[in-house]
């Protein structure tokens, strides 16, 4: 039960970021690097291993977001407080 859940979730997710994604007429790149308005919700979860949220000195900063995981953050319906840092 539990994992036909977890599916449910995962396809909704990956339906919702792809219909806001031909809304807007916007993509995203692909694993080769070629934009795509269909991405899978696994290569978005990839690419966003490599985003760190640091504690520095009572600030948080949040490293490695770029233009394009801010765009599919948008089309989630997440739009972050914090910047990226440089």
């Amino acid at each position: 039960m539990v994992m036909g859940l977890a599916v449910m979730v995962y396809t909704l997710a990956q339906r919702q970021l792809r219909q806001a994604l031909a809304e807007a007429n916007e993509t995203v790149l692909d694993q080769r690097k070629q934009p795509t308005q269909t991405p899978t919700l696994r290569w978005i979860f990839q690419s966003f291993q490599a985003i760190h949220r640091v504690g520095l000195n009572g600030q948080v900063h949040i490293s490695n977001l770029t233009p394009e995981r801010l765009k599919v953050l948008r089309c989630l319906g997440c739009i972050p407080l914090l910047q990226p840092s440089p």
